[in-house]
């Protein structure tokens, strides 16, 4: 059953990145978030948490796979990056979408994830300078924070909020409407329409 969404986490991960993300997976209680590290050590995050994975790269039951999460953060060793790349290429081709912000993007050029599907990153030209053997130039969009294609997502290190709604869309998690009213709340702090109402007869009921 693919009820699993694993999310790599290493020294240095950018937590916050996908931090929204992954409360509004857990929060409809159908999915089951898991860290996958390099090796089975606890490892800190940028934030300083200290995060014990529960499964390694090496190991991953891809038949479980809903959707891997790779976030940025520090340093990735070139020998990570390639076991990443091969991680991303394991769970895209078992049928499960794959989504990276920031240097995560990177992993997934190496994998050649992105050659043929419209993709976006930090800034144009660094995955370029960053991954030889990058052919999605011409599929690189710039004028979005995140997107999703091709059962691949990717988003700017600046787009953890856009991240987080193509995460929610690809899941299918909330209804149509429910999650333009998220995106509104979190991005451009609009509540929903029902918000007023239900302050306002706790306000009644007090």
């Amino acid at each position: 059953m693919r009820d699993r969404v694993f999310v790599l986490v290493f020294d240095g991960v950018a937590d916050w990145q996908v931090a929204l993300a992954l409360a509004e997976i857990r929060r409809p209680g159908e999915w089951e978030v898991r860290t996958v590290g390099f090796t089975g050590e606890p490892v800190t995050t940028m934030s300083g948490l200290r995060v014990m994975p529960d499964d390694r790269v090496d190991g991953l039951d891809l038949g479980t796979a809903a959707m891997l999460v790779l976030p940025g953060g520090h340093l990735w060793l070139p020998r990570q990056i390639e076991q990443v790349a091969v991680l991303a290429r394991s769970v895209h081709a078992a049928g499960a979408p794959v989504a990276a912000i920031d240097e995560g993007v990177l992993a997934l050029a190496r994998a050649g994830l992105i050659d043929d599907c419209r993709h976006t990153g930090n800034w144009p030209g660094q995955i370029g300078r960053e991954v030889p053997g990058y052919a999605g130039h011409e599929q690189y969009d710039a004028q979005v924070l995140a997107v999703s294609d091709g059962g691949v997502i990717t988003a700017s290190h600046l787009g953890s909020i856009e991240f987080a709604r193509e995460i929610i869309h690809t899941l299918d998690l909330y209804s149509r409407s429910d999650r333009e009213h998220w995106y509104r709340l979190f991005k451009q702090a609009v509540p929903p329409p029902w918000f007023a109402t239900e302050n306002a007869e706790v306000i009644e009921a007090a």
